[in-house]
């Protein structure tokens, strides 16, 4: 029997591949040869094929994802030189589209497209017995959701305690955003409702208190939304921790009734908004009512304890820079506790390429593949959204400057082109868009509102050690800096 490793990099330690673990779950009698490797992309790349190396497989399945694409192309290239009758099998959405123009591909044995829980053990077989599939690139058939095994047994105890469980109730997306890989998944495959609840039962029996989601559309099924919602209020202790992306124009009375009943720091809801220009959304059939989800945040801020995570995307086809401001603004105003600004990417196989040359899209040709300027933003105002997104992530997403932040546009009542001209002074006088240490940060922030927005130091000392304060950080107070005169000349907004 072949003796077969499954390996990935993750973004981070904590993430736990759920793919692996789908595949191993499917291995049947070759589950005993199979062995888990994980690893995470800021490892020593000659270290992880080392330790896949040590189990001297006779088969090697890779996943690939946007966020490892360049570091797997270099451990491919290792693992060739280094144990070139290994056979290499990859896996993933990075490789499942324009396959074979990639370099990674020529590099491996075989490419498993789509959904491959079956079709690798399926592979594994073939190639045990000696046999050669003639074609490189194997799509796998579309399996059917109740007759895939859980892979949830295969969280150890570590996992459990370490690291996010990922769990999904359904597979497929029903949309048809063009940006999103998730349009191709169709259509939308649930769960049988009470297995997966009984399968949920036995992380919970374990110790699990973090189950995120992975569902597209948690909330497009209310009935089988509803069950699960119910499953974890009824078993809430502090510390669980219940993480969803739910369609935002979709929430009917019958689950606002329920959520209203999580208290505080339990449920997340990861809440797509993308744009709030219509005309944006009609050219890439992306399908919501801007109203209804207005009003459905409203209700979660007001209502609930739900924890809100929203996505703006930059950079859209048709998107100018003002209204994408506007959008911004928008959602500041709506008040959710998160607000993630990403730049749109041109991921292999989505159909957002038929704009390329209407919008005139210029992508880097580099992973994560994001948009680098269009017909009506220049690669210079991209550059600035993209600091922006940064600097918003470090402060405007961070509960330390939840009070102080706000001073930016106190006046202007411009939350987006204060944030942007301040963000364009901090990466002027930083030089740097990471690696910003905390005493830093505050230190700008302050020098900023009191040098180039002339607030009051005592406001903005108060206001910056109240969020500390709030924050549960009271040692962090004397962080907050007491200017007696300016050390940094304000700069142009423009840098």
């Amino acid at each position: 029997m072949p003796k077969i490793v499954l390996a990935t990099l993750n973004a981070k330690y904590v993430h736990a591949s759920f793919g692996l673990r789908y595949l191993l779950a499917h291995m049947g009698e070759l589950a005993p040869e199979t062995k888990i490797l994980e690893f995470h992309i800021n490892q020593r790349i000659l270290d992880v094929a080392e330790r896949i190396l040590q189990e001297r497989p006779s088969i090697i399945g890779l996943g690939i994802y946007i966020w490892n694409a360049a570091q797997s192309l270099v451990l491919v290239r290792l693992l060739r030189k280094l144990a070139p009758d290994a056979i290499i099998v990859l896996g993933g959405p990075e490789v499942s589209y324009e396959s074979r123009e990639q370099e990674i591909v020529e590099l491996a044995d075989y490419v498993i497209t789509g959904e491959a829980d079956f079709a690798f053990a399926e592979l594994c077989r073939t190639l045990g017995g000696d046999q050669r599939p003639a074609d490189k690139i194997i799509r796998a058939a579309l399996p059917k959701a109740e007759e895939l095994n859980y892979p949830y047994h295969l969280y150890n105890s570590d996992d459990i305690q370490n690291r996010l469980i990922y769990v999904e109730a359904s597979r497929g997306c029903p949309f048809t955003c063009e940006f999103c890989l998730s349009s191709l998944d169709v259509p939308v495959r649930q769960f049988p409702v009470d297995t997966f609840l009984a399968q949920m039962q036995s992380l919970y029996d374990r110790g699990a208190r973090s189950f995120k989601f992975v569902d597209r559309t948690f909330n497009l099924n209310i009935r089988i939304s509803k069950a699960i919602l119910q499953f974890f209020l009824e078993r809430y202790v502090p510390g669980l921790f219940v993480h969803f992306e739910m369609v935002p124009d979709r929430l009917p009375d019958a689950l606002k009734e329920i959520v209203k009943l999580f208290p505080a720091g339990c449920l997340q809801f990861e809440v797509g908004i993308q744009s709030f220009n219509p005309d944006v959304g009609a050219l890439i059939s992306r399908r919501q009512d801007i109203g209804k989800l207005c009003e459905n945040i409203k209700f979660l801020r007001r209502e609930t304890n739900v924890f809100i995570h929203a996505d703006l995307i930059a950079g859209l086809p048709g998107e100018t820079i003002e209204s994408f401001g506007e959008g911004f603004n928008r959602l500041v105003e709506l008040g959710p506790q998160e607000i993630q600004v990403g730049i749109l990417k041109r991921l292999r196989g989505t159909p957002i390429v038929r704009h390329d040359d209407t919008w005139q899209m210029v992508y880097n040709p580099n992973p994560p593949y994001e948009l680098l300027s269009n017909k009506l933003v220049s690669f210079a105002t991209m550059q600035r959204i993209g600091r922006f997104a940064r600097f918003w992530e470090l402060l405007g997403n961070s509960e330390l400057f939840r009070s102080a932040l706000p001073l930016l546009w106190e006046e202007s009542h411009d939350p987006f082109n204060e944030f942007l001209s301040f963000s364009d002074w901090l990466y002027g006088t930083a030089k740097r868009r990471h690696e910003i240490a905390l005493s830093k940060l505050t230190s700008y922030l302050s020098e900023y509102l009191t040098v180039v927005k002339h607030v009051s130091q005592e406001k903005v000392s108060g206001s910056i050690s109240d969020s500390f304060k709030c924050a549960g950080r009271s040692d962090l107070i004397p962080l907050v800096p007491r200017f007696t005169q300016p050390s940094v000349q304000p700069k142009a907004a423009n840098q």
